[in-house]
């Protein structure tokens, strides 16, 4: 493969938003990517001790007093609704605009498709859309929280 191929490859990635690229093909194997790695972010979010330990539990106190006992020790039970997790690693955004209102809050009626929140990853602001139709019965994530993959965003039901 000559330069000016992998030259156009990265023009292509850039022009489509592409993070990573790879060709395997008879003696020939490129792999190309972008920014920084998942793992890296991951990695470096989950050394920070205030971030590793707290997204998910420290808004389920101001929400209601006798939930924080109970999710210690055992967390299904006091959790109600199912799961809304982090599909990607950012930062999670509860409005579209500093000044705007919020996307929903707890107790707000969700239609299948409406978009819940935004998480900001490599300068790229991700709609996050409901998957189900429901209501909000938590909001996991304080506004402009860095948030890892699989962490819980709502509780739905």
């Amino acid at each position: 493969m000559e330069l000016k191929e992998i030259r156009k490859i990265v023009e292509l990635m850039n022009e489509h938003g592409l993070s990573y690229f790879h060709l395997e093909q008879e003696g020939v194997n490129v792999k190309l990517k972008k920014g920084l790695d998942a793992e890296a972010i991951r990695d470096a979010f989950g050394s920070m001790p205030q971030y590793s330990a707290g997204p998910a539990p420290a808004p389920a106190p101001a929400a209601s007093a006798p939930a924080a006992p109970a999710s210690a020790s055992d967390a299904p039970p006091a959790a109600s609704g199912e799961e809304i997790t982090s599909p990607m690693v950012g930062t999670f955004y509860r409005k579209p605009a500093p000044d705007s209102p919020t996307f929903v809050e707890v107790g707000t009626a969700v239609s299948e498709g409406q978009t819940l929140c935004i998480i900001e990853a490599m300068k790229v602001m991700n709609e996050i859309k409901a998957e189900k139709s429901g209501t909000i019965t938590e909001i996991c994530v304080d506004d402009a929280t860095p948030v890892q993959f699989g962490d819980v965003l709502f509780r739905i039901q």
